[in-house]
């Protein structure tokens, strides 16, 4: 077996892990977009780095776009196989697929509008909606724990990885010669004790393992801190302050966690009476597939919705569709609390609302989770005083304020208690991926300390042989 790593190698987004078997058949795992403003990120998801049509299978580990959103373009440009994955990331990407085709597209109306303007050559998107459709006919559901035969001395068992609904670490079985190996590829690791889903489960025996890395360098607070620190933020804005509250979040996990806290501060008649709108149609539709597949759920929520059957509804919470009700948000005067994605502020509605807000010391502005460095969400993690959101400079005159604990991926402790499922010495090879690579370097130290051996820390296009 030959890897080449082609997305998510010393950084965060674009996952794609390129498998060659001893028979010469490409397996593809995760077919994501690269994300944020850094150079050449046009590039990198428009050039895929081989022959689309040459891939023979795709296994994908969970719906986050960074993970799935170039499946399109890569049945666009030839790609005919299966696309294996669970029942509820099959779900998932028929939302989280089509709203990327629409934002593209949208959002290359104001790029090319400048494009024009300097003389240059409008972009086409990556792909358009028939693409999805196209996309979505090829998905092959397989649940958690079932065996599945990928093609000829291959077979694939997804577990759960409680990253979001329906993630999984794909655990590929793959026999050459008279010799039996066993890869896994963690996919993005969730936490434990989290809010909705079950937690990580321990995975079979690997040989070799492909981990992510995202927070390889910090700790993560403790949830009952998090929903502490939430009341604050709120209280502090629209009580003291009585401005807004913007959080950019991702439509899917994040904005339903957060919904989810506010509901339970709500029922616990601690929430200020101000309305909270979610200003996504993705969102909404994340919600109602979330609200369809239980099975997923904790005992934690399932015990709340006995005396509270939809943790994800309370009065004053207004989910917004149309792009018409989108702009009446501007014009409320009073405090209010707006959840909108994307949680990176790279695409979607939520640019409005900060290039709208970010300029009235009143307002707050939330980050609950990653965002890539380069992005407008990264920028403001980072501190910057000054962000461009189309094309236009705005000053950062509202408080900015980070809270990592609503993070759907697991602090180095946590990834570390996932690996401990695993006979250490057993273990061939480490490959640390999906991670900034000074934190990379922070966590492979972490995993000397707890035992492990033999990590290696690919770069972007590097070729390993599995022996």
């Amino acid at each position: 077996m030959k890897i080449q790593f082609l997305g998510a190698a010393q950084t965060v987004t674009g996952s794609k892990h390129l498998l060659t078997t001893i028979d010469n058949k490409n397996i593809l795992l995760d077919c994501g977009l690269f994300q944020g403003k850094g150079s050449g990120e046009g590039d990198k998801n428009r050039i895929l780095g081989f022959e689309a049509s040459k891939i023979n299978y795709l296994i994908l580990s969970h719906a986050h776009i960074d993970h799935s959103g170039n499946i399109p373009n890569l049945v666009k440009q030839g790609f005919s196989g299966p696309i294996i994955c669970t029942p509820a990331t099959a779900d998932l990407c028929k939302i989280m697929l089509s709203d990327s085709a629409h934002i593209q597209i949208n959002d290359l109306k104001f790029v090319n509008k400048r494009r024009i303007k300097r003389g240059e050559e409008p972009l086409e998107p990556l792909y358009d909606i028939d693409d999805v459709e196209q996309a979505l006919k090829q998905i092959v559901c397989v649940p958690y724990g079932q065996e599945y035969e990928v093609c000829n001395n291959v077979w694939v068992t997804f577990t759960d990885s409680g990253h979001i609904l329906g993630s999984a670490a794909i655990n590929l079985k793959y026999k050459e010669g008279h010799k039996i190996r066993h890869l896994t590829f963690t996919g993005d690791i969730g936490r434990y004790n989290g809010s909705i889903l079950k937690d990580p489960q321990p995975f079979p025996h690997a040989d070799y393992i492909i981990a992510e890395s995202t927070y390889g360098d910090r700790l993560h607070s403790n949830n009952t801190m998090s929903e502490e620190q939430l009341l604050e933020v709120v209280h502090n804005t629209c009580v003291v302050k009585k401005g807004k509250l913007i959080i950019p979040a991702f439509s899917l996990g994040r904005t339903q966690e957060i919904v989810y806290a506010l509901d339970q501060l709500a029922t616990l008649k601690k929430l200020p009476k101000i309305n909270v709108y979610v200003d996504s149609p993705l969102s909404i539709n994340a919600t109602n597939i979330m609200r369809e597949h239980e099975e997923c759920f904790n005992e934690d929520i399932l015990a709340y919705m006995k005396k509270d059957d939809d943790p994800f509804g309370f009065n004053n919470l207004i989910y917004v569709q149309s792009v018409e009700d989108s702009k009446k948000l501007n014009e409320v005067k009073g405090p209010c609390i707006i959840i909108s994605a994307s949680g990176m502020i790279e695409a979607g509605r939520i640019k409005h609302h900060v290039a709208n807000n970010i300029g009235n010391p009143k307002n707050t502005i939330l980050i609950v989770g990653y965002a890539e460095p380069h992005s407008t969400g990264g920028k403001l993690r980072n501190g910057d005083k000054t962000i461009r959101i189309f094309g236009e400079e705005h000053q950062v005159y509202a408080d900015v304020v980070i809270m990592d604990s609503y993070s759907a991926h697991g602090d180095y402790q946590e990834m570390i208690q996932y690996l401990s499922c695993q006979n250490k010495s057993k273990v061939r090879n480490i490959f640390l991926v999906h991670g900034e690579y000074p934190t990379q370097v922070h966590y492979k130290e972490h995993l000397l300390d707890a035992g492990f051996k033999h990590i290696i820390i690919p770069a972007f296009g590097d070729n390993i042989i599995l022996e």
